[in-house]
C-alpha cells in the first residue's frame, strides 16, 4: 500500500511509519524496517552518518524527517510518475512519521521508541532533489516539507515505534 494510503488509515498516536537510508549522495533510498541511530552521526548505513551526503560540507543533517501528511499533500500535487517516486522514498527523507505536525517538534526534543532526537531546523527541498528524484519533486514537496534532526541518544528505530515529545 502506498504511504499516502496509510495516511488515511493511521492511528491517532504519533508513529514512525517508514525509514529510508541511502549509502551515498544520489543513490536510491532503501526502505528498511529498523535501523540503529548513532548519536552525533546519523543512521547506520546512511549517507549522512558516513558523511557521503550531497550537503556534507555546507549544510549537513544527521537525520531528515518528513510527515506522512506532507507526503500525502505532495502526492496530491504531483504527476503520476512523481507520485510513485514519492511513495518509494523519492522525497529523500530518512524518517516518515504520522500523527504530528513538524511544527509541533520545533524547538523540542522527542523520542521515537527509546531513541532521543532534537529538532534542529526546517529542511525544505532544493533543486538537487529534482536531479536525483525527477523533475517536479521539489515543487510537489513544497517549501514546508521536512526537518533536520539531531540524534541526542542513539538506539534502535523500528517502523511502528511511537513518537512522543519529551521537552
Amino acid at each position: 500500500m502506498a504511504l499516502s494510503g496509510l495516511f488515511r488509515n493511521r492511528q491517532k498516536a504519533a508513529t514512525l511509519t517508514a525509514i529510508y537510508i541511502s549509502v551515498s549522495a544520489g543513490e536510491p533510498m532503501q526502505s528498511v524496517n529498523s535501523v540503529t541511530a548513532i548519536a552525533g552521526r546519523g543512521l547506520d548505513g546512511d549517507r549522512y552518518a558516513g558523511q557521503k551526503g550531497f550537503y556534507k560540507s555546507v549544510d549537513s543533517c544527521e537525520v531528515t524527517l518528513i510527515t506522512l501528511e506532507e507526503i500525502d499533500r505532495a502526492s496530491r500535487r504531483a504527476s503520476t510518475g512523481i507520485q510513485r517516486i514519492i511513495a518509494n522514498g523519492g522525497h529523500r527523507r530518512n524518517l516518515v512519521i504520522s500523527g504530528l505536525d513538524v511544527k509541533q517538534l520545533a524547538g523540542s526534543s522527542f523520542a521515537i521508541g527509546e531513541t532521543i532526537l532534537r529538532y534542529q531546523k526546517p529542511r525544505p527541498p532544493c533543486a538537487y532533489i529534482d536531479r536525483v528524484s525527477g523533475q517536479g519533486m521539489c515543487k510537489a514537496l513544497g517549501k514546508q516539507s521536512g526537518a533536520c534532526i539531531e540524534i541526542v541518544t542513539g538506539g534502535l528505530l523500528s517502523v511502528g515505534d511511537k513518537v512522543r515529545i519529551i521537552q
